[in-house]
């Protein structure tokens, strides 16, 4: 059994230049998603995708293979399937299943990417996502210029106790069959699975206050 890890990180970054490499706690944002792929006993390969020759010399640094991606699939429009699909096919393996971390989800750890490959693989998943559980968030949308309540009913409000699960796909980790995602084009698909982490770990960077937030939480729940 093979499994490939592949970082996405471009160089574009509108929210905060330099995103992916910018300073996390004493050491390189994508270095962070780097090392915890590396440690894992169950990933074969780990695989940095990047259009920025700064991101793929610091990546190699921690220890990650590169593939320089094409400013074509580099864009604020293109997708990270295009990113993915581009390293799977650029690499000559035999690899079963990827793990696709996103280098601005610095809160897991490598027993989460872990879990989420032991999920897949025990529950004869074909793609499982790391998830948290949706507690007290009411959430509404906007329709028509009228609010709508999404995932529960405010005439009928429950007790906390007595409410259905609800489950938020966090973003952090996604591992799947590598030739179902070629038919599917897509992160998630067939028998889909998830892997549970802690609320906390759900945040993402994609600003500044993003950044101080998450640099907080780290520093006291991991470090």
């Amino acid at each position: 059994m093979k499994i490939l890890c592949i970082i996405p990180a471009r160089g574009g970054s509108k929210g905060i230049p330099k995103k992916n490499i910018i300073n996390f706690a004493n050491k390189s944002l994508i270095g962070h998603s780097i090392t915890q792929a590396l440690k894992s006993n169950y990933i074969t390969d780990v695989v940095v995708s990047s259009d920025c020759d700064e991101i793929i010399k610091i990546s190699e640094s921690y220890g990650a293979k590169t593939i320089k991606r094409p400013d074509n699939l580099s864009t604020d429009e293109a997708t990270s399937e295009s990113a993915l699909l581009h390293t799977i096919k650029s690499l000559d393996n035999e690899y079963d299943y990827i793990v696709f971390l996103q280098a601005t989800s610095p809160l897991r750890t490598t027993e989460d990417i872990n879990n989420c490959i032991i999920t897949l693989i025990n529950g004869n998943f074909d793609s499982v996502f790391s998830a948290s559980i949706l507690e007290d968030m009411l959430i509404w949308r906007l329709e028509n210029d009228n609010l709508k309540s999404v995932n529960y009913d405010y005439k009928n409000r429950k007790r906390r106790q007595d409410s259905e699960k609800q489950y938020v796909e966090n973003g952090s980790i996604y591992v799947f069959k590598k030739n179902g995602f070629i038919i599917n084009n897509n992160r998630l698909f067939g028998k889909i699975g998830l892997s549970l982490m802690e609320n906390w770990k759900m945040f993402e960077i994609d600003s500044l206050e993003d950044l101080e937030l998450c640099e907080i939480i780290f520093k006291n729940k991991i470090i």
